[in-house]
């Protein structure tokens, strides 16, 4: 096997993890090609590698160690190409290399700050707190896409609330983390602890509706602030809206988020082409 034939299957196995996590992407892969703009794949595949460092690895000190790695790995990047397969895709475009190396750094050392956070006091707290690792990664994807002059600043929303989303559909799964997805004056107001958020009830169900209303008041807010979206994002993101109306309607909540939304069909598809639409009358593609 040649050299390149084995980092192009390094690399898709890296897209294939991201597409696991974002199935409605592959529609999105259609309008962004990979072989046309692999750097733009490949981010979306690295920010998926921090993410998971970040909230999938239950100990903090194994979580710390992958992202050291990174930090080393993205610090170094610019003058050696990179070792890991994504860096050296994303280092072998000219954008890389424009860009300061802090911007590189500050999503893994969001990452890291985050590993020891609790639970939060409210939706206020919560959401501050997740913005700054999504809002880095919210920064560093904008200046790929959009360049350095674009605000950052709806991406930034965007991504911390589809974060969040992602974290109440996993609220069984997570219920031993120190960080629970519904923050603890959520908590109190029903009368919930950690051991009846495993068990349906009408109380679980109002809580996880409560914090669906805060979620889809700060999506609209969304839509007013400066700022384009990447192709990826506004697919994530129309999805989670449409995925938390429909939740926020149903008799229980959590059964319709973890079940999440069909993949594909004609919809999608049209709505991953208006969005690279957008992007391209925006970078003058």
């Amino acid at each position: 096997m040649s050299e390149e034939v084995a980092h192009h299957g390094a690399l898709q196995s890296y897209v294939d993890k991201w597409l696991a996590v974002q199935p409605q992407q592959r529609m999105a892969l259609v309008f962004v090609a990979p072989n046309k703009y692999p750097g733009h794949v490949a981010l979306a595949a690295l920010e998926q590698e921090l993410l998971s460092a970040a909230y999938g690895i239950r100990e903090p000190h194994v979580a710390a160690t992958k992202l050291n790695w990174w930090a080393e790995e993205l610090s170094g990047a610019a003058a050696s190409g990179g070792r890991h397969p994504l860096t050296r895709v994303l280092f072998d475009d000219e954008r890389a290399h424009a860009m300061p190396q802090q911007r590189w750094l500050a999503p893994v050392l969001a990452s890291m700050a985050q590993l020891d956070q609790g639970t939060a006091v409210d939706f206020a707290a919560q959401f501050n707190a997740s913005s700054a690792l999504h809002g880095a990664l919210a920064e560093l994807e904008t200046a790929w896409w959009y360049g350095e002059t674009a605000s950052p600043e709806r991406a930034t929303r965007v991504a911390t609330l589809s974060h969040l989303l992602f974290a109440l559909r996993r609220l069984q799964d997570d219920v031993e983390r120190d960080r629970l997805p519904l923050p603890m004056a959520r908590l109190a107001r029903f009368g919930l602890n950690r051991a009846s958020l495993r068990q349906h009830s009408d109380a679980r169900d109002q809580a996880i509706k409560a914090q669906l209303d805060d979620l889809r008041t700060a999506w609209g807010e969304a839509a007013r602030l400066d700022g384009p979206l990447s192709v990826f994002r506004t697919l994530e993101a129309g999805e989670g809206e449409r995925l938390a109306r429909k939740a926020a309607r149903a008799a229980e909540p959590l059964k319709v988020l973890q079940k999440g939304v069909p993949d594909g069909g004609f919809m999608t598809t049209l709505r991953a082409w208006r969005a690279a639409q957008r992007w391209q009358l925006q970078v003058g593609g």
